[in-house]
């Protein structure tokens, strides 16, 4: 049976192949694309600022504010039975201010193309 089927090989023999030239059967056309997509972006920030010193502030509106903190000068209303305002502030090393911010922000993107072609 081997013997066969090398013969009929035989007999035949073995032709071989050729390319055939191929010519396109269009004159024009377009290619159209759409994308879209979706970026999603998750942040967290967080700033401590401290504070190394000390600071101590003191104004006010008819009133008399001593010329140095701590010493033993009292403050006085300068027009008595006048309206008058007074603020004092004393600022002590440590953490001065926390800023805490989450937020997320997502950008939707959409890119429709067309291409022409002619022949």
């Amino acid at each position: 049976m081997k013997r066969l089927g090398f013969l009929i090989i035989l007999v035949f023999g073995v032709t071989s192949a050729q390319a055939a030239a191929v010519s396109p059967s269009f004159n024009t056309g377009t290619v159209t694309s759409h994308t879209e997509s979706t970026t999603t972006v998750n942040e967290t920030i967080k700033q401590i600022d401290f504070h190394t010193g000390t600071s101590y502030t003191s104004s006010g509106t008819n009133i008399t504010i001593p010329g140095r903190p701590g010493l033993d000068t009292p403050y006085a209303i300068m027009d008595q039975g006048g309206a008058f305002q007074f603020s004092e502030t004393y600022l002590g090393p440590g953490i001065s201010r926390e800023t805490y911010i989450e937020r997320t922000t997502t950008v939707e993107s959409v890119t429709d193309s067309m291409s022409v072609f002619s022949q």
